[in-house]
């Protein structure tokens, strides 16, 4: 199945509702079973990732409700033995790794084979050092895991994903005496972390976090209420949309309360040429109406899920693009350096490749026939550039259900406001 994208003809003005954010709602889900008692979370976005952090949930024992978009959660007793299925969900199977490690019952994790090829190394040798046995292939999944675990003291490698940290971060509470993460090399995408430790805080409760070190105190999740905000990666395609169209979007419940690191996709794309309006609630992106955008050079290590937006952006700049600093994202839902490059290269794209990152040399560009790699992220970035060049076809659209399943549906209701 392919989608063919619409190019828009005449400038847009339109306003868009954004699913809510599976990172926020992901580790909300997570702290919300960690909980005793009964947590009721708002705008839980109907996902992929979502979906399946709830049947996992589900098959541990936790109870879970459903009305629209709200889901209530309660635990009142130990977590079951269980088999999980995470499907491609990196942060469920990450983060449930670790819940499952808490647990005196023996628990297997498993995913499609795209995650089973995805690293969790670190994370795994970081839960056998607090007691946990695991039984893995080669680093990978699948998974036997039980506990208990200790509290204590541990050093894990910061530098390849900041889900282990999370996953981390979220069972220390509950650990006896706490836990210290003391942090090897340069840490990645802090502002997840920092995100992390926010949830939790919705939870009463704390951690403290540098760069180098994150020390948190045995303590107890108190159930919550909350309204999970809207998802910053995923605003970012109606926005750069707009900034390549000369078009205007607004986005609702999206603004500068965002507690999310993709929400510097605003200053981004300000910096790139476009007009850019926030409070806290409330986005409004221009793009220029010349359809002028500059490249940038930008280091991207804290927000490594905006580069296929900034990439496809930058494939319609006026000036080269160079993106650095995310040479771990070739272990993503798909290489997205590699594949990324290829797939650009088909509109007529110049793309070089580098161990941290890409550049990007603006080229008229030409419809092509692109391949999504299995990467809902890949796919909605290539509907950018079929924003604007003819003859753009996007196979297997359907990868968009990970984390906006309606996503082709809101983009055609959006670009036909014209």
């Amino acid at each position: 199945m392919t989608f063919r994208c619409v190019p828009v003809t005449e400038p847009f003005r339109a306003k868009v509702s954004v699913p809510g954010s599976k990172s926020v709602a992901n580790r909300a889900l997570t702290c919300a079973a960690l909980s005793n008692g009964e947590s009721t979370l708002e705008n839980v976005p109907s996902g992929d990732d979502t979906e399946a952090m709830l049947s996992c949930l589900q098959s541990l024992g936790i109870e879970v409700h459903r009305s629209e978009h709200q889901i209530v959660i309660r635990r009142t007793d130990p977590l079951q033995r269980a088999e999980l299925h995470a499907g491609l969900a990196g942060t469920t199977s990450r983060f449930l790794t670790a819940v499952a490690a808490t647990s005196t019952e023996e628990i297997l994790i498993d995913g499609d084979d795209r995650l089973r090829a995805r690293p969790f190394g670190p994370l795994i040798e970081a839960l056998r050092l607090l007691g946990a046995d695991i039984r893995d292939t080669n680093g990978r999944l699948p998974l036997r895991i039980h506990g208990p675990l200790n509290g204590g003291s541990i050093e894990i490698d910061a530098t390849m994903s900041s889900q282990f940290i999370s996953a981390l971060m979220m069972i220390a509470p509950t650990l006896p005496g706490g836990l210290q993460v003391n942090l090897r090399g340069e840490l990645i995408s802090r502002p997840y972390v920092d995100l992390t430790a926010a949830v939790m805080e919705m939870f009463d409760a704390s951690a403290q976090v540098t760069n180098s070190q994150i020390a948190i105190e045995e303590q107890v999740y108190k159930p919550a209420s909350l309204v999970v905000e809207a998802d910053a990666s995923s605003a970012s395609y109606p926005l750069a949309i707009a900034a390549v169209t000369g078009s205007t979007v607004t986005l609702a419940g999206f603004g500068s309360s965002s507690r999310q690191g993709d929400a510097r996709i605003s200053d981004i794309l300000r910096e790139m040429g476009a007009e850019v309006f926030t409070d806290r609630s409330h986005t409004t992106l221009t793009g220029p109406s010349s359809g002028d955008l500059q490249g940038i050079d930008v280091d991207m290590s804290d927000i490594s899920d905006l580069v296929p937006t900034i990439a496809a952006v930058a494939c319609v700049a006026g000036s080269p693009t160079r993106i650095r600093g995310v040479g771990f994202i070739r272990a993503k839902e798909s290489d997205r350096i590699g594949d990324l490059a290829t797939e650009l290269r088909k509109f007529g794209a110049e793309i070089h490749e580098h161990d941290d990152g890409l550049s990007i040399v603006p080229q008229p560009l030409h419809g092509a026939h692109v391949e999504t790699h299995e990467d809902h992220r890949l796919a909605m970035a290539f509907s950018i550039i079929g924003s604007k060049v003819p003859g753009v076809e996007i196979n297997d659209p359907g990868v968009v259900s990970k984390s906006w399943p309606t996503y082709w549906d809101d983009l055609k209701q959006m670009t036909d406001s014209a």
